[in-house]
């Protein structure tokens, strides 16, 4: 679900796999798994307990964040420890960074911490506070009541970051094209899966078994107590919601407020395997959305005046690249994933068609300085790096995975056939979650549980990477939520942008706990201009 260079999924060609996954394959049946896995998850609530209690007597030692983060006065930064296995509270520890800035309204006007959590997996929260240094008129009102924290997730960034592969390898370009013209190309891909897995194991393994998005949760009530909030006050956007759905099902009685946009589907036939796919037929819809658009301003961009001529000119520029990769780094793969930020959002929709259109004309350096990595970045290398693991580790260990390649290849072969724009490239990111070699879990069941409190759940109609139908399953799952529909519009994490009717409602929820009488329809926020 990571809103950030999807397609860059493996850094340089390894071994080739041989061997083909095996068909289906399970470990024999235990006795007595259902009754240790809830001997497990016993263990685990209360270690949570334990791990809480000592967060809320010790609390967080605010300081001056280190000047490497980025981040301005007032915002000060700190550590929250935790288990890294619940189910051992008082076994080995690591550091949860967070940050914080005050309310900017009265004593009186504050209502707690608002925590935040922007997706991925993979993504840090960390940003948050500087919606009030910078002034974000869209919250101003909520920052009145409330603090704004935000966290890097275990594993994430600061937070004992876990890593797959050497960051310079990760970002080396070209890659290889994302679509296999042959069975030769897929087995290649298959072998930097597998490799990408391996990796995984050898430079993180101690990590993986615990990089589970209900270890996110517990973390996030141990955040919760280590503030010195009763109850959590949360926004979740894009994997963000699935943190919430988590959270919600395990500590219903801890919710003050929780906003979800952009939602997981936490149905656990999609998570995460369908979802992945489900993502694929979405994308194209968006695509086309993005298309139609550029051709409706072919005045301005000179792509094409129709979405069938924008998209002839997209598959040349695509087989240009193939041939000859433009500026020697930029081939298929770093297209797409430069490409795929306009499905996403719609404040990407003018700025690459503008480089684009400027590639057209013969500035071929546009696209370069867009596309291509920039290998002397290593900070940021490394980010991308860790996102992709984190991205990786999480959602290979929160599900069982299918195991047989023929399934893999059926899937998206089938798809491929009308959804082309990102089926292979999404498929080839996932795919080392075939062979993981870490313990795989059974999602949670999400669900309403004595005490939860209405949710608020913001969604838009044509949301690529959150379909639709993922709102609906989490509205259907908690019971008096509310569901406020963004339609005919996409862009994914509506609350982030200019629209009075999802806005105010927004700032209601939070600043008064209510949801209104029914579900809402809002029209779609002003469409992108050239």
């Amino acid at each position: 679900m990571r809103p950030t260079r999807r397609a860059a999924a493996f850094g340089s060609a390894g071994a080739l796999v041989t061997a083909t996954l095996i068909a289906g394959a399970v470990t024999a049946p235990v006795a007595n798994a259902a009754e240790t896995a809830r001997t497990v998850q016993d263990r685990e609530a209360k270690g949570v307990a334990v791990a809480a209690a000592k967060a809320a007597k010790k609390g967080v030692k605010w300081q001056d964040c280190p000047e490497s983060w980025g981040l301005e006065k007032p915002i000060k930064c700190g550590w929250v420890s935790v288990p890294l296995d619940y189910a051992k509270p008082n076994g080995k520890q690591i550091k949860i960074a967070v940050d914080r800035i005050g309310n900017t309204g009265t004593k009186k006007q504050r209502q707690g911490a608002l925590v935040y959590n922007p997706g991925g997996p993979g993504g840090s929260g960390l940003r948050f506070p500087r919606r009030v240094t910078t002034k974000n008129p869209l919250w101003a009102n909520v920052a009145k009541a409330y603090d704004f924290v935000g966290f890097d997730p275990r594993g994430v960034g600061k937070s004992a970051p876990i890593s797959c592969v050497d960051p310079q390898a990760f970002v080396k370009a070209p890659k290889m094209d994302p679509v296999p013209d042959s069975e030769a190309d897929k087995l290649k891909q298959r072998g930097l899966a597998a490799d990408y897995a391996a990796g995984c194991k050898k430079r993180s393994g101690a990590m993986l078994p615990y990089m589970t998005t209900p270890n996110t949760a517990r973390d996030l009530d141990v955040i919760r107590a280590a503030l010195g909030e009763k109850k959590l006050n949360f926004l979740g956007v894009s994997y963000g919601t699935y943190i919430a759905a988590v959270y919600g099902t395990l500590f219903p009685t801890h919710v003050r407020r929780m906003v979800a946009d952009s939602v997981v589907n936490p149905s656990r036939e999609k998570i995460w395997y369908q979802a992945n796919l489900d993502q694929d037929v979405a994308f194209e819809m968006r695509w086309k959305d993005w298309t139609k658009w550029v051709a409706k301003h072919d005045a301005t961009y000179h792509l094409g005046d129709t979405q069938a001529k924008v998209q002839a000119k997209w598959l040349e520029l695509r087989a240009t690249a193939k041939k000859n990769p433009i500026g020697g780094l930029v081939g298929p793969a770093e297209l797409i994933s430069f490409f795929q930020s306009a499905p996403y959002y719609d404040s990407a929709w003018a700025p690459i068609a503008q480089v684009w259109s400027k590639y057209a004309a013969g500035e071929t350096q546009a696209l370069v300085d867009a596309a291509a990595p920039d290998l002397t970045d290593t900070a940021g290398n490394a980010d991308a790096e860790n996102g992709n693991a984190v991205y990786t580790a999480v959602e290979c260990t929160d599900a069982k995975w299918p195991t047989s390649w023929k399934k893999w290849d059926r899937d998206n072969t089938r798809l491929h056939k009308n959804y082309p724009f990102m089926t292979w490239a999404n498929a080839w990111m996932n795919l080392p979650c075939a062979t993981w070699q870490s313990k795989q879990y059974t999602p949670v069941d999400v669900k309403t549980k004595k005490g939860l409190p209405p949710v608020l759940i913001v969604q838009s109609t044509r949301d690529a990477a959150t379909p639709y139908g993922g709102a609906v399953e989490l509205h259907k799952r908690f019971k008096g939520s509310r569901l406020i529909t963004e339609t005919k519009a996409g862009s994914h994490g509506v609350t982030s942008l200019t629209n009075p009717c999802v806005n105010q409602r927004v700032d209601t929820y939070l600043l008064t706990g209510k949801v209104g009488k029914a579900d809402v329809k809002c029209a779609p926020h002003a469409t992108p201009t050239p």
